[in-house]
């Protein structure tokens, strides 16, 4: 099979820390999500792969040594290739369990060994959708933080039932097929000859309930689409094109599932009096030829009010003087920004005759 390099997928090299690979994970799961606009799914499982690997150390460990040809590992005995994993042997490899999902795809979860593909999938379909949209907010707010409230179109908890999916006042009764399980027993002809397999409960859907009436407002879904409006803590610092996350604000999940997760994208509107760069701040002030020539001091707005700024006898057009912690507050770690002054020398222009001789006299 040709060698996928599992790092390159994932954006990292091959020092990088468990840390970094699973937040190299989150934000190629988040760029190539189905579920959003302009997503790719198959670009999202192969990231899912490469994290499946590089997130686990031991099968990271043999992805270094054999690449991805360890997945069929042959000879050798047990402990060998990717099956050096605890299960059971057959034709000179081993298969870990939890992976019998995956190897079979999906028979593992027929079979009812668990972890399979088919049950994390079912998983992932009751958790709630991520949701991404975008927010401008103003420069001021950007520098400062502030508390916005977005209205946005959502699925969530129905109100009617909470959730349960039946009409207020209906009973909820164990499913009689499954027993509460979910899952029922069954024989089915396989490749291995006749077997006693688990499936899903075909009456209840795995959920090992029944109801004598079911929401009428959600229909039994537990959840219903509303327009809610939803607070959002603008930190100090963030700036435009960084994303804010807010946990479990995204669509509600399915029978007790955890919600998604809402993504906002941010944009800061500009300032017509300062020029934001990272963390520091830039601005320009004219000062008069005498002032440059003779020094003086001046009065400098900055976002964090009216500071007193030397110029030195001297100074030249262009000149940047730093106002230290005057800046945006750094939105990782401690501490501010710096504010940066770039003075421009005005030249005098129509000057009468005293003034012209006056500064032929000088001599500089």
């Amino acid at each position: 099979m040709a060698n996928k390099d599992y790092y390159n997928i994932l954006g990292v090299d091959k020092n990088a820390t468990q840390e970094d690979i699973k937040k190299a994970f989150r934000k190629k799961a988040h760029q190539y999500h189905p579920d959003k606009q302009g997503g790719d799914e198959a670009k999202f499982k192969e990231v899912n792969e490469a994290y499946q690997v590089l997130g686990n150390e031991k099968k990271r460990a043999q992805y270094d040594q054999f690449g991805t040809a360890f997945e069929g590992a042959q000879g050798g005995g047990a402990g060998q290739g990717f099956g050096g994993f605890e299960g059971f042997q057959n034709g000179g490899f081993d298969i870990n369990m939890d992976d019998l999902g995956d190897v079979f795809g999906g028979l593992g979860d027929i079979f009812g060994f668990g972890g399979g593909k088919n049950s994390r999938q079912g998983a992932q379909a009751n958790r709630g959708r991520d949701l991404e949209t975008s927010l401008t907010i103003s420069f001021e707010e950007a520098a400062f933080g502030a508390k916005k409230e977005l209205k946005t179109k959502r699925k969530i908890v129905c109100d009617h039932c909470k959730g349960n999916k039946a009409e207020p006042g209906s009973s909820i009764d164990t499913c009689k097929t499954c027993g509460g399980s979910g899952r029922v027993n069954r024989v089915q002809r396989t490749i291995l000859g006749d077997m006693q397999v688990q499936m899903t409960c075909p009456d209840c859907k795995g959920e090992g309930k029944s109801y004598t009436q079911k929401c009428s407002k959600c229909r039994g879904a537990g959840v219903v689409e509303e327009t809610s409006p939803i607070e959002v803590n603008i930190p100090a610092g963030v700036d435009s094109g960084e994303t804010l996350r807010l946990n479990g604000e995204g669509e509600a999940g399915i029978g007790g599932f955890p919600s998604g997760d809402l993504y906002i994208n941010i944009e800061v509107s500009p300032s017509s009096k300062f020029k934001r760069e990272g963390y520091d701040i830039h601005t320009t002030r004219e000062i008069s030829f005498k002032q440059a020539v003779l020094g003086d001091k001046i009065s400098i707005d900055t976002i964090h009010g009216g500071v007193n700024l030397k110029i030195p006898a001297g100074t030249q057009s262009g000149t940047v003087f730093k106002l230290r912690g005057k800046g945006i507050k750094k939105l990782q770690g401690t501490g501010y920004g710096d504010h940066l002054v770039e003075v421009k020398v005005k030249t005098p222009t129509n000057l009468n005759r005293k003034q012209k001789k006056q500064i032929e006299d000088l001599d500089f």
